[in-house]
């Protein structure tokens, strides 16, 4: 079973539930890392890739791999990473592949009821900008929206990196929040094209930009090392719940 955590942002006071993310080792068990309940968590204001992956070992095989830290972003804006009850080189406690079902999520893990039809997301692990992207297309098409495909060129000046017929998202794949310029140039484009934007950040959102995403009802979410978007505001939630028009 999925193991989830309360995580109190330092920042604003806020309390979140957390679920424990999991990874699938190559032998096929779940690994996951152990978090320290009732640790602060750490604001990450500067992403240092070196210090964002985990060594873990799998208890099912004994195989060492690198999976993303777990982290967090609160409404806020700030991007928490929570604590670990071991600093590195964890072992996962998980030793039976059977005892998760496929996608890495316990059975009984808590979903909202308006997507409870949708199968899990397989997400990837992000490691480089292009992964951020294709992470950000894969997020789209599980919510419902077709045919989303990369904008051809590298780093777009209309900061649109995906573009489907019904929707056109940007993504940030940088080490720093993502401001309001940002915003409102995608909030305008997809405007201008009858389209839904969505707004996908590696780095979290500055306090200017959430304030403006709230203002123009843009959803606005956050991608982990894991490549699992999490929705910051009222609007990404309510568009994980909608989903998309297929």
């Amino acid at each position: 079973m999925a193991e989830t955590v309360p995580v109190r942002c330092p920042q604003c006071r806020r309390e979140h539930l957390y679920t424990v993310p999991s990874y699938p080792c190559r032998c096929g068990a779940p690994v996951a890392p152990e978090l320290l309940r009732g640790g602060i968590p750490v604001r990450v204001r500067h992403r240092v890739w070196a210090d964002s992956w985990l060594t873990l070992r799998c208890a099912a095989c004994g195989r060492h791999d690198e999976w993303p830290r777990p982290e967090l972003g609160c409404p806020c804006g700030a991007l928490l990473r929570p604590p670990l009850a071991q600093p590195s080189d964890q072992s996962s406690g998980a030793a039976c592949p059977s005892s998760v079902p496929a996608g890495g999520q316990a059975a009984d893990a808590p979903r909202p009821a308006a997507v409870r039809e949708r199968p899990d997301f397989q997400p990837v692990a992000i490691r480089t900008a292009r992964d951020a992207v294709t992470a950000a297309a894969l997020y789209l098409d599980w919510l419902g929206f077709e045919r989303v495909r990369p904008v051809i060129g590298a780093h777009p000046a209309s900061g649109v990196d995906l573009r489907g017929p019904d929707v056109l998202a940007g993504v940030d794949p940088t080490t720093s929040p993502t401001g309001p310029e940002a915003v409102e140039t995608l909030w305008l484009h997809g405007l201008n094209e009858s389209a839904v934007a969505v707004c996908f950040s590696l780095a979290g959102y500055t306090r200017e930009a959430l304030g403006r995403a709230e203002s123009l009802g843009l959803p606005l979410f956050t991608l982990d090392l894991a490549g699992t978007p999490q929705p910051v505001n009222e609007a990404a939630h309510a568009l994980l719940g909608a989903g998309g028009p297929r």
